[in-house]
């Protein structure tokens, strides 16, 4: 017979076996190259989007912009306002679908301007739009008063009209710039500060609702080249171009940078929507696959070996990103688990040289930063603002043999040192990481040094190591309730965005990552003449 001591610690020893295969512990080495940068981003890296999209744009249905579109959102609310003033500066990009069907209103023309209206044969479903200058002025007055700096993108469709009958998707004919021009002479009237101008949303390779010809869009970028540097002659303030802001398509981009020239764009604009449809019922197992979120790396590494052979001005950008399309999925791309994908996207195209990501939306559908009804920031939100503040331009090399599913990379900080940002979407293993400063400048050396250093006396320990560890609550991947080093963020009592402070941690302990978590780290003590 067994006796009951014995059975006491049968049941000790089984439970802590659970426990143990419920939250396994693995150490990993991640070797960061500091003696050069692979690539490097904008110092205004991070960016969002304003949309167009009226209360019944509707998807799956639900109808989830509510009144966060360009004409109807409200921009006297304090929190929108100290949401983009947190970022000092954050891009906005103004476009989206229904740009392409603005007309602006500048003075008597057009003669008939009305706002957009469901239209079953309408492009996306809806009729053409205005932007009166009250507007504009209302847009330009929040915009000024945050800091924002400004892209905005215009209509390419006017002067064109469909091929005929049987292809109404493929337009033809020339820009006409002369709306165009009109809202630029009012802007610059005005005073008010343009960073960069757009032409064209989803018009390239086979387009979206509406394509245009490789050659014929660079010829009209050319056109817009030429109006910009008219009217703003001095180059200390001239906006940028950028082109073509669609999907990519090779042949369709490199025909395209082979027509404007060299010189001409300035920024290369793409659209990512790599997580498929907002309804997809797999969109929350996506989030969470490393081999589905590689997938799109090749796409970036495409689109920055056609600037730098065609157009070596020309830095690429992703114009508009929201993972997943049509609004994004209603119970994961406002959550935390969306930011396994978001924080990846920033961390992969900035590898490739990705000057500026852009993330649908920062209000407005499923995928804003900004909760459309209420304006209290979602996760993400958090996420992007820590990379702005953290994440320098000099991208680094950094390598590990381990788990797929930590994904792991490394910038200069933007004050001192390196800032490695580590996400781990293992449901289960903590990962305990070292790292370790490989200053060789050839593949074949061999020399490193590891960065935990149980020296007391050394450099590096006299720096303690700052950590922001970003949780969901109650561990739940789809609460949109983000916890920094265990408190949760909120708005402070003045409704200001909360100041992220760090968990300071003795730079000899390897850093914990626990499961589906992420962490920003800022090693002071690292030393990486790149950074230098």
């Amino acid at each position: 017979m067994v006796s009951r001591r014995t059975r006491f610690f049968c049941l000790v020893f089984l439970v802590s076996s659970c426990f143990f295969n419920l939250s396994n512990s693995d150490e990993l080495k991640v070797m960061v190259k500091g003696v050069t940068s692979i690539a490097q981003t904008d110092d205004n890296f991070i960016c969002a989007t304003l949309d167009w999209w009226p209360e019944n744009k509707c998807d799956y249905n639900q109808c989830p912009w509510g009144k966060a579109g360009l004409l109807n959102l409200d921009l006297k609310n304090r929190i929108l306002a100290n949401a983009v003033k947190a970022f000092n500066p954050l891009r906005l990009r103004i476009g989206g679908s229904l740009q392409d069907q603005v007309y602006y209103k500048v003075g008597n023309y057009p003669k008939n301007c009305s706002n957009f209206e469901k239209k079953s044969d309408g492009l996306f479903g809806f009729s053409d739009g205005c932007l009166h200058m009250n507007r504009w002025d209302e847009l330009h007055d929040m915009f000024n008063k945050t800091g924002a700096a400004i892209t905005f993108s215009f209509n390419a469709l006017i002067g064109r009209i469909p091929s005929d009958e049987n292809n109404t998707t493929l337009w033809v004919g020339d820009w006409n710039h002369y709306n165009a021009k009109s809202l630029m002479k009012y802007t610059i009237n005005k005073g008010y500060k343009i960073d960069s101008y757009e032409l064209g949303n989803e018009l390239c390779g086979s387009g979206v609702a509406a394509k245009i010809k490789a050659h014929q869009y660079g010829n009209d970028v050319k056109k817009l080249k030429k109006l910009v540097t008219h009217m703003y002659p001095n180059p200390a303030n001239r906006p940028k171009i950028l082109a073509p802001g669609g999907f990519y398509d090779q042949k369709w981009f490199q025909e395209f940078l082979q027509t404007t020239g060299p010189g001409v764009v300035d920024g290369l604009t793409h659209h990512i929507y790599n997580l498929g449809a907002g309804v997809d019922p797999t969109l929350i197992d996506k989030l969470q696959n490393p081999f589905y979120l590689s997938q799109i790396a090749q796409t970036f590494k495409n689109v920055e070996n056609d600037a730098k052979l065609f157009s070596p001005s020309s830095g690429p950008w992703v114009g508009e990103s929201g993972g997943a399309y049509n609004s994004g999925g209603k119970t994961t791309s406002h959550t935390f688990v969306n930011g396994f994908w978001y924080l990846d996207q920033l961390g992969m195209t900035s590898t490739f040289n990705h000057k500026v990501y852009c993330r649908q939306s920062l209000i407005g559908g499923n995928y804003g930063l900004l909760n459309t009804t209420s304006f209290i920031p979602n996760p993400d939100y958090y996420g992007a603002l820590l990379w702005h503040k953290l994440m320098g331009k000099n991208v680094l090399s950094i390598t590990h043999e381990g788990s797929p599913y930590i994904r792991t990379y490394a910038h200069c900080s933007k004050t001192s040192g390196i800032t490695v940002l580590l996400i781990n979407m293992d449901k289960s293993t903590t990962f305990d990481v070292s790292v370790v400063n490989d200053l060789n400048m050839y593949a074949d050396s061999v020399a490193s040094v590891e960065y935990i250093n149980t020296n007391p006396d050394s450099v590096e320990s006299i720096h303690p190591r700052e950590e922001y560890h970003l949780t969901p609550k109650d561990g739940n991947i789809q609460s949109d309730v983000l916890l920094l080093n265990g408190t949760p963020l909120k708005l402070t009592s003045s409704l200001d965005i909360p100041v992220m402070k760090p968990k300071l941690v003795d730079p000899t302990l390897p850093i914990s990552v626990a499961p589906q978590s992420i962490v920003f780290a800022t090693l002071r003590g690292f030393q990486a003449p790149a950074c230098a």
